[in-house]
């Protein structure tokens, strides 16, 4: 039966040259080097080394079964390394689910430093909009969420930092026929406009959508860069985060109106699964700082 002892003695044999020379590096005696290899190519029915006066060559098959065997070797080293690692504590991958609300620029900068303190570590990172975000956390399909909004209960045990609320600005372009307007807007007066609307990636828990009147159109896109670019084209109506929206009102490019009844602030949240630690966990969790840091870095 193969063994891993096996597999590394015909690997020594394969680098020395020798059964001799073998049996030395393995602090036995030839002829049980000798014995050990009869024994293996009898039961692989394949002979694996050509024997010479004192040396050995490795048989066309032979060459392949120590190209796999070391192989195999690398893996079960590797295999017995992750297993210590994991005991301590290690895993070997991170997911983390980011809201599609929060400064894109934070997500590669975490990814980037993430990096650069892991060498033994996969990041994964999903980007997802409103309860698609707890949908993959309830699940177990990611460890830590950044910028979940509006929490729904989703089970399961999980610890919270706050980021603080998100202000919502009501906009429309600089040529739409409600700019003009002075006063505070109407439901009315709002209907008849598509609503931009982010199209939530929940499958099986109920969606939220952005903001709708009854029986108003909507316009949905799958992500802020796409609703962006409906705003500023004239194309619909509706809310975008002011995080977002303050460059694009300040340019010009869009324009802020008050209506009768305005959307209330969304709170805002860190969250993770508290039942699993590992070093990597704790360092995201650390990296990204208190409630004040999240709200400054991560929503400003």
């Amino acid at each position: 039966m193969l063994s891993r002892e096996s597999l590394l003695l015909i690997d020594t044999i394969a680098r020395t040259g020798s059964f001799t020379a073998a049996a030395k590096a393995l602090h036995r005696v030839p002829s049980a080097v000798s014995y050990a290899i009869k024994q293996l190519e009898e039961e692989l029915g394949v002979v694996l080394f050509v024997r010479q006066h004192r040396s050995v060559a490795l048989t066309p098959a032979g060459r392949h079964f120590v190209a796999k065997a070391r192989e195999l070797l690398s893996d079960m080293q590797e295999l017995k390394r992750e297993s210590q690692r994991i005991a301590n504590g290690w895993q070997p991958a991170l997911s983390i689910v980011v809201d599609n609300i929060v400064c894109a620029d934070r997500i590669s900068q975490l990814m980037s430093d993430f990096y650069r303190q892991f060498d033994d570590v996969e990041l994964i990172v999903r980007i997802e909009v409103f309860n698609g975000v707890w949908e993959v956390l309830a699940a177990g399909r990611s460890d830590i969420a950044i910028g979940a909004t509006t929490a729904v209960p989703v089970g399961g045990e999980f610890r919270f930092r706050d980021m603080d609320t998100i202000e919502w600005a009501f906009l429309v372009s600089p040529d739409h026929p409600l700019a003009g307007i002075e006063t505070a807007l109407q439901p009315e007066e709002l209907q008849p406009f598509p609503s931009i609307c982010l199209e939530d990636t929940a499958v099986t828990i109920p969606r939220r959508t952005t903001w709708l009147l009854p029986r108003q159109r909507r316009l949905v896109v799958p992500d802020w860069t796409r609703a962006i670019h409906c705003f500023t084209e004239g194309l619909g109506i509706g809310y975008l985060p002011t995080h977002l929206a303050r460059p694009l009102i300040e340019a010009g490019a869009l324009v802020e109106k008050r209506i009768a009844e305005p959307k209330a602030a969304s709170p805002c949240c860190v969250a993770w699964h508290g039942d699993r630690t590992s070093p990597a966990l704790a360092w995201v969790i650390d990296y990204l700082g208190d409630s004040d840091r999240l709200h400054r870095e991560w929503l400003s």
